[in-house]
């Protein structure tokens, strides 16, 4: 059984957003709840980079994760970051 909170597949999201801030890419990124999480699937990341034109450079990162998909975060109500990032299968 997943240790909540501690989800190796989740950590090697968090290890890369946390390099891709570290290289000036990202601005800022958040998971929320992450200490419900049990799977990297359920998670809903944010993120904004520090420019529009490093977005190629971050998806194509990300991109390393199965199922990737991002889009505008709109409702802003789980984060005010810009960009919504999750990796699973389902309907945005």
């Amino acid at each position: 059984m997943a240790q909540i909170g501690n989800i190796p597949e989740i950590v090697e999201v968090k290890t890369l957003l946390n390099r891709l801030q570290r290289e000036g890419l990202v601005l800022a990124w958040e998971l929320p709840y992450e200490n419900l999480l049990t799977r990297r699937s359920a998670a809903i990341f944010f993120l904004t980079p520090a420019s529009e034109a490093n977005l190629s450079e971050i998806w194509e990162q990300l991109g390393q994760f199965d199922h990737f998909r991002v889009s505008k975060s709109k409702e802003k109500t789980l984060s005010q970051l810009e960009y919504r990032v999750e990796f699973n299968q389902d309907e945005v």
